[in-house]
């Protein structure tokens, strides 16, 4: 996305916008993180492509924030989705500043607050994961034996 052209000739859209301290340059989708938009955001199959740039829209419209302080990789797109990513600093790419420049990725899509009423509260979301993996896992184990 970055170095992206404008209509006009000659002008180009600043190539990196700040996201908390980061200075977001590229975003990358996982397989994972797609895969999960189909599941719970959209049913129509979409490309990477529209993905990031619907992504890449809503940065510039400052419609991504942070979950909550205590959730550092958590973020809610339209105060309603909520989106795990990670930052990596880009090699060598500095703005004119001198800040480094970060690539987002998209690392999954929890799905919708107002649909699944369960993600206010990430922790106990997380906890309910976890002790129903350990409960499929333990029905298992009884039917082995």
């Amino acid at each position: 996305m970055r170095d992206h052209g404008m209509e006009w000739l000659g002008t180009f859209e600043p190539f990196h916008i700040l996201l908390n301290d980061y200075r977001v340059a590229n975003i990358v989708i996982t397989d994972f993180a797609r895969s999960r938009y189909v599941e719970r955001i959209s049913a129509e199959s979409r490309t990477d492509g529209e993905i990031v740039a619907w992504i890449w829209q809503c940065l510039k419209q400052k419609r991504i924030q942070s979950y909550s302080h205590s959730e550092q990789n958590a973020y809610l797109i339209d105060e309603d989705l909520v989106m795990i990513a990670e930052f990596t600093e880009l090699p060598g790419e500095t703005n004119l500043s001198g800040y480094p420049l970060y690539t987002l990725t998209v690392v999954s899509f929890l799905g919708k607050v107002s649909v699944t009423p369960q993600l206010r509260d990430l922790k106990s979301y997380y906890s309910l994961l976890r002790h129903s993996r350990r409960l499929k896992l333990i029905k298992r184990r009884r039917r082995r034996k």
